[in-house]
């Protein structure tokens, strides 16, 4: 079976979203790793963030991906932060085809707009400054996606066809 297709992006780009329409139509399992953080630490995003810092969210980020490393046929969602360490840009790329999904500040606003989940966008400063900060921030680790792909005025299946047309040229007699 093939490499896993992983997901990275900032919040709001729709990586959950596409990821599970990619599995569906591959065949693939699912996977979101923030969903998952949440489950084996019995609490929320926001809850570990308050209780237990960044730092260790990521340590459990970390943590969680090495264990992914080396399943095939899974279509992996990613939380926004995951490719700031190193090691898990190393661990996504050894995991299978890493794309980044991006989009425009306004169309991110917009999406995030009602989002109470999202703990590196509560405080005073303004939403669409927030966002413009944490993706320049990132934007030379997202840089190191296989592929890149605009998702700013696409459909969700705009999205995966252009993923699966990338995916079958390596992977020739997938789809």
């Amino acid at each position: 079976m093939p490499d896993s297709i992983i997901l990275t992006g900032p919040m709001g780009s729709g990586k959950t979203s596409v990821g599970r329409l990619l599995a569906r139509r591959l065949g693939y399992q699912f996977q979101d790793l923030d969903a998952l953080i949440v489950e084996q630490a019995g609490k929320s995003i926001n809850q570990i963030f308050a209780d237990d810092g960044e730092a260790a969210f990521r340590d459990r980020e970390t943590a969680l991906l090495s264990t992914l490393v080396g399943k095939q046929g899974m279509v992996l969602s990613t939380g926004g932060g995951v490719v700031i360490r190193e090691a898990n840009r190393r661990l996504l790329h050894a995991a299978g085809l890493v794309v980044n999904l991006v989009a425009t500040v306004d169309v991110l606003v917009s999406r995030l707009a009602q989002a109470n989940d999202r703990p590196l966008l509560k405080g005073d400063e303004a939403l669409d400054v927030r966002i413009e900060r944490i993706m320049t921030e990132r934007e030379p680790f997202y840089a190191d996606a296989d592929i890149r792909i605009d998702t700013t005025g696409k459909t969700l299946e705009d999205v995966a066809v252009l993923i699966l047309a990338f995916y079958a040229e390596k992977h020739p007699g997938v789809l």
